[in-house]
């Protein structure tokens, strides 16, 4: 009897311990998906107003256009206001997202919502990253990556390199640009620049070069910052710039990757990712006649779901895409898509 009950008692007692694991655990999921409702409600608390030149530059009557027009800049840039195109497109989330479609070629505004506010640009920010790469390093250098490089929090996208791995400045780009990598934005920083912080500098005054007015940059790969945001139409300056250079376009419209590094032990070891961009690996299927040039996506819960693309229609004219501040990758894809399905028409 004595056994019997002492088996019994055993039994409630795991019972209870069970019960407990599973009650916390229910109470640890149900606050992880509060805080990041929370996070996706109130992010544009932080970020729709616009951002004041005159608050930086400590002077009055600036216009966003400013700096746009000197040097003749503003001659190959399309130039809107605000909101338009607002009766062709309708965005699913229209309180919360923002976006544009402007045609390069004739440099007309298709579509444009909310471009000069203020917003977090997430993984975007690899855009000038990319740039400053391509225009100030040396793509056929060889880096060793750090461990300084994989310092950045449990849920950073971070490639399969290790440090003591060594590879070339292109094939850092190509994991930046196709994969997303934020470890290699660390490693193009450093080697660019020297250290990230002066690149972080670097790519302000970039910025301010471009006519970004409502820019400002606080690391290389677009980890949230607060003080880290740009605007809709500040992304499409760095897409158009950008997009001069060969070699970043030829990174940018990579749909997977396949890298052979030297590891720390001087062994050969091949590396295989793919595009962050759901076209690229068909799990959105892109409209006919559409053509990616560049892409670059981003993703946090206080941006949201983002993406910004360069494309070529039938007749071979370019367009800039943007959609950021997308709650999830359907919505995000499904008004791309809407986007897309005009450049044809």
């Amino acid at each position: 009897m004595k056994a019997k009950h002492s088996r019994k008692t055993r039994s409630r007692q795991l019972s209870l311990m069970w019960g407990t694991v599973i009650a916390v655990v229910v109470i640890v999921a149900v606050g992880f998906i509060g805080l990041r409702l929370y996070l996706m409600m109130s992010r544009k608390l932080d970020v729709t107003h616009a951002y004041a030149i005159e608050e930086m530059h400590q002077v009055a009557h600036v216009s966003n256009f400013t700096l746009q027009r000197t040097d003749g800049i503003a001659e190959t840039l399309v130039s809107t206001a605000d909101n338009v195109g607002q009766d062709i497109i309708h965005l699913e989330q229209e309180e919360d997202e923002r976006g544009l479609l402007f045609n390069m070629n004739t440099r007309e505004a298709i579509y444009a919502r909310g471009i000069y506010d203020r917003i977090y640009p997430a993984s975007v920010t690899k855009l000038m990253t990319a740039l400053l790469c391509v225009k100030y390093g040396n793509l056929g250098q060889e880096v060793t990556m750090t461990e300084a490089d994989f310092d950045l929090g449990d849920d950073a996208q971070e490639s399969d390199l290790e440090p003591g791995d060594r590879l070339t400045m292109q094939q850092l780009l190509e994991f930046l640009m196709a994969y997303s990598a934020n470890d290699a934005a660390l490693a193009i920083a450093r080697t660019v620049s020297g250290n990230v912080e002066d690149f972080v500098a670097l790519m302000n005054e970039e910025a301010a070069k471009l006519g970004m007015t409502g820019t400002h940059f606080m690391n290389p790969h677009g980890l949230h910052d607060d003080n880290h945001y740009t605007t809709v139409y500040d992304i499409y300056l760095m897409l158009n710039e950008a997009s001069k250079y060969p070699s970043f376009v030829q990174s940018a419209a990579l749909d997977n990757i396949t890298e052979i590094v030297t590891d720390k032990n001087g062994e050969s070891k091949t590396l295989y990712e793919y595009s962050t961009d759901k076209y690229m690996t068909n799990n959105y299927s892109l409209p006919a006649g559409v053509t990616i040039m560049v892409s670059k996506t981003g993703t946090t819960d206080e941006a949201g779901s983002c993406l910004a693309l360069v494309v070529q229609n039938g007749y071979g004219e370019s367009f800039a895409a943007i959609v950021m501040g997308a709650w999830d990758k359907d919505t995000l894809y499904g008004d791309m898509t809407k986007f897309l399905q005009m450049v044809n028409d």
